[in-house]
């Protein structure tokens, strides 16, 4: 093929050929090959599929990876609840059912290692995305709980390691799967072959309609989150509390791009399997929102805990200047509460005068005053 020359005169399409399988070739070819044209006004660039990847698997690897992604979209939803509903005592248990954790990390990395097979009811070349979000989301929300700090440190690094490797192999599925697309899309078939097309412009690895790239920035954000944790964990306390404001920054920018990412993919991916694409991204987009009602219900219990502190703390105080506090609803009237103030601080005074007649019932009024009260 490649020493033949674009011959103008030919039909673009051939009845014959069949738009499924010009779909299938384009969507799992892995290599493109560019041809000398004899029309470089109308057709300046010419390219065919030189090859493509081996044949699918049997569907039943596409079920047992459908139903491992439920299996872990689920834990996530279930631990998530568990965390708005205020119960902690999961933590060693979480560890190993999250996709971040040590069990379910190396069943990703196996899947998307193999993904350009899995192709028939649960295709990686659709859903890929959503999982590889799913990873991410999962070792954003939930920290590694282990006990010590070389534990913990082996745990992240694991992680992190798990998440790199698992973009290349995301790449390795979606590239020639977006490729495929944009070829598809953006160029018109030249009659040659059921894969030959012309371009205005050239053909490049991943195309130009979907920018989406499971090595990129919001990838390497979440991996230097993970690596901040790791620090501010190990270094001291007046440096460690500078690491945890940075780390805090970083989170919130890593789920800004996680949410901006799943946007784009579900306005620009390719429209094929656009239930199964609308269904897992709507999934992912549940757990953006949990995770912020999640954050609310956290920042709502500090502060329910920090008021309850104070109002311990105030109790105490009172408690050393000798009033005694026979309602804790006093603190929720202002008024109450500075008239509480005005006796205890005018009592001790009185207490250390000498107690003439005068001073005995300006005390025993005040005593009565607040009893009264």
């Amino acid at each position: 093929m490649s020493g033949q020359f674009l011959s103008p005169e030919k039909q673009a399409f051939q009845p014959e050929w069949g738009l499924e399988n010009i779909r299938m070739t384009f969507f799992t070819c892995v290599r493109w090959q560019v041809e000398e044209t004899m029309d470089p006004i109308n057709c300046p660039y010419h390219y065919f599929c030189d090859s493509t990847y081996p044949g699918n698997y049997p569907p039943a690897m596409d079920i047992l990876l459908l139903l491992f992604t439920t299996a872990s979209y689920l834990g996530i939803l279930v631990f998530t609840a568990m965390e708005i509903a205020g119960r902690r005592n999961f933590h060693q248990t979480r560890r190993y059912l999250l996709p971040s954790g040590p069990f379910s990390l190396p069943v990703i990395l196996i899947a998307f290692a193999k993904g350009r097979r899995i192709n028939t009811i649960f295709p990686l070349s659709s859903v890929g995305p959503a999982i590889f979000q799913l990873l991410l989301i999962s070792a954003l929300a939930f920290d590694n709980e282990a006990g010590s700090e070389i534990k913990y440190a082996f745990f992240e690094a694991s992680t992190i390691s798990g998440i790199l490797h698992a973009s290349l192999y995301l790449d390795s599925v979606i590239l020639p799967y977006y490729t495929g697309f944009d070829a598809l899309a953006s160029s018109t078939f030249s009659g040659e072959c059921t894969s030959c097309v012309c371009r205005k412009e050239e053909l490049v690895v991943g195309g130009m309609l979907v920018s989406y790239r499971g090595w990129s920035g919001t990838t390497f954000l979440v991996v230097g989150t993970l690596f901040l944790r790791i620090i501010s964990k190990a270094i001291a306390d007046d440096k460690g509390k500078a690491a945890m404001l940075i780390k805090s920054a970083l989170e919130s920018f890593c789920w800004t791009l996680i949410t901006i990412d799943s946007v784009n993919l579900t306005k620009n991916s390719p429209p094929q399997r656009s239930i199964l694409h609308g269904a897992a991204f709507g999934g992912v987009f549940v757990l953006i929102c949990l995770h912020v009602l999640r954050k609310m219900c956290a920042q709502f219990r500090r502060w329910h805990l920090g008021n309850e502190k104070d109002a311990k703390d105030a109790a105490k105080n009172h408690h050393k200047t000798g009033c005694r506090i026979t309602s804790p609803s006093i603190f929720g009237n202002p008024f109450m509460g500075h008239t509480m103030l005005v006796i205890c601080a005018i009592k001790p005074q009185l207490n250390r005068k000498s107690h003439n007649r005068s001073e005995v019932r300006l005390d025993f009024y005040y005593s009565s005053w607040w009893m009264a009260i």
